[in-house]
């Protein structure tokens, strides 16, 4: 959970949180809160800058007696407490996942993302590719008919792990074309000495049924209020 922590969020020298740490330019700021609950019963929390030290000692004070995260869709054990001790406007929470070397290995054709292919594989609906490949690297296509149908890069990078950004045409889904593209993402960032990690939303149905079919390690929940 500290891996996944550094990779989605910029820190400053007092780990302190400032950013979402996009690779492209543009990143929105960080979580006013972000609590990871592990399956193993420990907990990883930060403060966004801008937070008092008055609410942050409260708020760890919580953090500190939270329950392991065992089912994905349950909340944090004092989710109404940091709710309204810092007047919540947005919340998200998903299922945070690893995945092994020991994971299901791509079935179909899968091509990292490069210089000289990208402008081939974008074509037909990706073609936004084309100016976004060179920040999310490794980038990963399950490649049909010459064109990326389902896409895998690092969305999040940090100095010991990459998070997963996964998307598939429509008219391509339910085909384990994604699965495929995961798998092929991992095997990429593990030759970079990373470890892949996988996180989705508690709503978001379709990637979870993508860590399904990869049978992906589930390690906690993380919980962010903005």
């Amino acid at each position: 959970m500290e891996y996944h922590a550094e990779a989605m969020f910029t820190h400053d020298r007092s780990g302190r949180l400032h950013l979402v740490n996009e690779p492209w330019p543009g990143s929105g700021p960080a979580p006013r809160f972000f609590l990871g609950r592990t399956t193993e019963g420990k907990s990883v929390w930060r403060f966004r800058h801008d937070v008092p030290d008055q609410l942050m000692k409260q708020l760890e004070s919580w953090c500190a007696n939270e329950s392991a995260a065992v089912d994905f869709l349950a909340g944090p054990k004092h989710d109404q407490d940091y709710l309204k001790l810092l007047q919540a406007k947005k919340v998200t929470m998903g299922p945070c996942f690893y995945i092994t070397e020991e994971m299901q290995q791509p079935t179909v054709d899968v091509q990292r993302i490069t210089p000289e292919n990208v402008g081939q594989l974008a074509r037909g609906g990706f073609e936004w590719l084309v100016d976004d490949f060179s920040y999310a690297q490794p980038g990963v296509a399950v490649v049909q008919g010459g064109r990326a149908v389902s896409v895998c890069r690092s969305v999040r990078i940090g100095a010991r792990a990459h998070e997963a950004g996964l998307e598939t045409l429509e008219e391509f889904r339910g085909r384990g074309y994604a699965a495929a593209a995961t798998a092929g993402w991992a095997k990429a960032v593990r030759e970079l000495g990373c470890f892949p990690l996988y996180s989705t939303s508690s709503d978001n149905l379709s990637s979870q049924r993508v860590a399904g079919k990869l049978g992906l390690s589930f390690y906690g929940v993380n919980f962010s209020i903005y």
